[in-house]
């Protein structure tokens, strides 16, 4: 049986592909190929969603940080990055289910939804009350690390990882199985609730608290509602699904998906512990701001995995999707970097308020991070879709550079600028090349 989704990108007929799927020359027969491709048309409905997330998350940021001041905000700043940290499972468990579900929907067949949802659930469920637990005992150490105000916003932050642990079950589903709109509503309508619930609570004089509860209620209306958009394959019944044989990928998921998130967020942490309250705010909003472009491209990379996984299943060549989704991840980027370049302190201004405007001198450079993150991450996703796991040293020893960089050199804002901005450049560099050995030994064409 199978479960693509209503009004989903399936495997649907290409007309405007051209019989070996290569991408056709002249403009015109261009244009018609850009219309008709499913991988342009499931990335526009991704993108959609992942901008209104992407929007919905430096809404929040921003609010907080208008609300609060740089003092406090610098609290929220390293509360929403530790727990980026801890969604790390959340991501690895997206990534195996994705890829799972995806071998099914190449082989035509994806009965097994149901008991992919009841079998991770019991999995999360320990960890997730164990998580919860840990809130409450680690409550007065992390605060103390980071400076916070308050020890209570780390035991909602335990409540909040938890659930968010339970969210990545309906969302590696819906991306494996390719259904992209339940998949956009998802992220988008997480970020709408978060941003609601945030303005009603600050309103409330709840401040670090009252945010940190903002994202507690954001995620877990996303794993209702993710649960509602797989309701028809979770009535269906179906057949157990080997689970064992997805154990070795979840490595590969750990490394890359811990890594990533490290590179975005371990210089806030560290900005944190190092610097004074007011310059480790403005750093925040500086990360936040350059994490603009890698969560405005980030359904590039969440269109390109299932496809890839696809495609390799199918003995097709997954090179060319690589190109295009380079090539599109490159266009949001490059506009994003115009507006950054032109305009850097109207973007302070909008995004953070006068109070941050120190931060202006360095917003293209962090445009420049984001996008070189987003195109690290565009690799990273290939190169485990393809069971190539060379990217592992590589992401561990950027992460241990990124580290080792702050701690030695950390006399300002822009001394950190400047180190993460060398670090994403030089695994950009070393994936590029790692890429080149590796495109060669793939299989030909698959069409787009």
């Amino acid at each position: 049986m199978s479960n693509r989704g209503v009004g989903d990108a399936g495997p649907l007929p290409k007309p405007g592909d051209t019989a070996d799927g290569r991408i056709p020359d002249g403009l015109r027969p261009r244009l018609r190929w850009l219309r008709s491709s499913r991988l342009v048309r499931q990335n526009l409905v991704l993108f959609a969603g992942g901008l209104v997330a992407g929007v919905g998350g430096f809404v929040y940021h921003a609010i907080a940080g208008r609300v609060l001041g740089p003092s406090l905000y610098g609290d929220v700043a390293s509360i929403i990055a530790l727990y980026a940290v801890f969604t790390t499972p959340t991501l690895i468990l997206v990534l195996v289910l994705a890829r799972y579900s995806a071998t099914l929907t190449a082989s035509g067949t994806t009965d097994s939804v149901r008991y992919l949802v009841v079998r991770s659930t019991q999995l999360i469920t320990i960890p997730s009350v164990l998580i919860i637990i840990a809130g409450f005992l680690l409550a007065n150490p992390t605060a103390d690390f980071l400076h916070l105000h308050s020890p209570l916003p780390v035991i909602w932050l335990g409540i909040a990882i938890a659930v968010f642990w339970q969210v990545g079950i309906p969302r590696g589903i819906l991306q494996g199985i390719q259904h992209f709109s339940a998949l956009s509503a998802n992220l988008s309508l997480e970020m709408v609730v978060r941003c609601t619930a945030l303005a009603i609570l600050l309103a409330a004089g709840t401040a670090v608290v009252g945010a940190t509860i903002a994202v507690l209620a954001g995620v877990a209306f996303a794993y209702l509602i993710g649960l509602y958009a797989l309701r028809h394959q979770l009535r269906a019944g179906g057949g157990r699904a080997p689970l064992r044989s997805m154990v070795a990928f979840s490595v590969a998921a750990t490394a890359g998906t811990f890594g990533i998130l490290l590179l975005y967020n371990l210089d806030v942490i560290l900005a944190k512990h190092y610097l004074s309250s007011h310059d480790a705010g403005i750093y925040a909003s500086l990360n936040k701001i350059g994490t603009i472009l890698y969560f405005l491209t980030l359904s590039v990379s969440q269109v390109l995995f299932p496809r890839v996984v696809e495609a390799l299943a199918s003995n097709n060549h997954p090179g060319r999707l690589l190109g295009v989704s380079a090539g599109i991840m490159g266009l949001l980027g490059a506009g994003a970097l115009l507006v950054f370049g032109v305009l850097p302190g109207l973007v302070v201004r909008l995004l953070f308020g006068a109070a941050f405007m120190d931060a202006q001198n360095y917003i293209f450079l962090v445009g420049l991070i984001g996008l070189a993150l987003s195109l690290n991450n565009l690799l990273v996703q290939f190169c485990m879709a393809a069971h190539d796991f060379w990217f592992i040293p590589l992401l561990a020893a950027a992460v241990l550079m990124l580290a080792v960089s702050i701690a030695d050199y950390h006399a300002g804002v822009g001394a950190v600028v400047t180190d993460v901005l060398a670090t994403m450049l030089a695994l950009l560099a070393t994936m590029t090349i790692r890429l080149l050995f590796l495109l060669p030994r793939l299989h030909p064409v698959e069409p787009l």
